[in-house]
């Protein structure tokens, strides 16, 4: 997407992705690494400033692509299940349990685009943390949009300030994904483990891995969960639309005080 800008930023799935993209440039042709390793090792990088975050394997050794990628290849917030799995799948095998693993993510994350009246609006109440709080906020009843009603592939969200997209909301009430997503929200040893298993899977898709050189050991340790599992506040258990038919929801802590509001992640 860095090498062919012009032509992938402008597919619908990437929009607002130009502005990442054209960040990253100058420090990728500082480096003098390609540009698909220099991708994987900053999202590596990255991700261990978060706290709860596991430490990460990263290799390089990456032949850049030599032309761009075809448009429809990436999922859309407005896809149903079946499609979203049916990707993965095609992608590199990814069953329906490794789909969820790769939306650990979305602890970390926020969107731009899809509704640009609330840009940096998060996915859970804790987007600097890796934790379990997305995959519970995400079985929590929506309440109301934070932006504009109506836009396609935007669900109501349960907490003010916190973006919901359609998918996951989907991928958390699907008898195929629900328990492996409700599990995450807890078990955060779990959590750690299955993201880093997937970020290595995918970092390395199309390549042979014999061939990549192993720079883990430069990482940074992530720092140290200090949370613990919880409802925002104003939220109670009858908020839970649990969906896991062979494990009931967890007893959890409700944070004290008034109804929690999500800031918009900082630039």
């Amino acid at each position: 997407i860095m090498i062919f800008s012009k032509t992938e930023t402008a597919f619908h799935p990437n929009i607002g992705l130009d502005e990442v993209v054209e960040s990253f440039r100058p420090f990728q042709e500082r480096s003098g690494m390609g540009v698909a390793d220099f991708i994987q090792f900053s999202g590596a990088v990255g991700t261990s400033n978060c706290p709860g975050a596991p430490v990460l394997n990263v290799s390089i050794g990456r032949v850049d692509a030599t032309r761009a990628a075809p448009d429809g290849l990436v999922p859309e917030p407005f896809h149903d299940v079946d499609t979203i799995l049916a990707r993965f799948a095609d992608a590199g095998e990814f069953d329906e349990l490794e789909t969820v693993w790769f939306l650990i993510a979305h602890s970390v994350a926020a969107q731009n685009d899809i509704d640009p009246t609330v840009s940096h609006a998060p996915f859970d109440s804790t987007p600097e943390i890796m934790d379990g709080q997305f995959f519970i906020e995400t079985q929590l009843r929506g309440e109301g949009f934070i932006g504009k009603s109506g836009i396609e592939g935007v669900a109501k969200s349960p907490v003010r300030g916190e973006f919901r997209l359609q998918s996951d909301e989907l991928l958390a009430r699907d008898n195929r994904t629900a328990c492996e997503w409700q599990s995450f929200g807890t078990d955060q040893a779990k959590l750690q483990n299955r993201f880093q298993f997937i970020f290595q899977a995918m970092g390395e898709l199309g390549t042979d891995p014999t061939t990549l050189i192993d720079c883990s050991d430069v990482l940074p340790t992530p720092p140290d969960l200090t949370t613990v599992p919880h409802f925002p506040a104003g939220v109670r258990i009858n908020d839970v639309q649990a969906a896991c038919a062979e494990t009931p929801f967890p007893t959890l802590p409700t944070d004290p005080g008034p109804a929690t509001a999500v800031a918009a992640v900082p630039r």
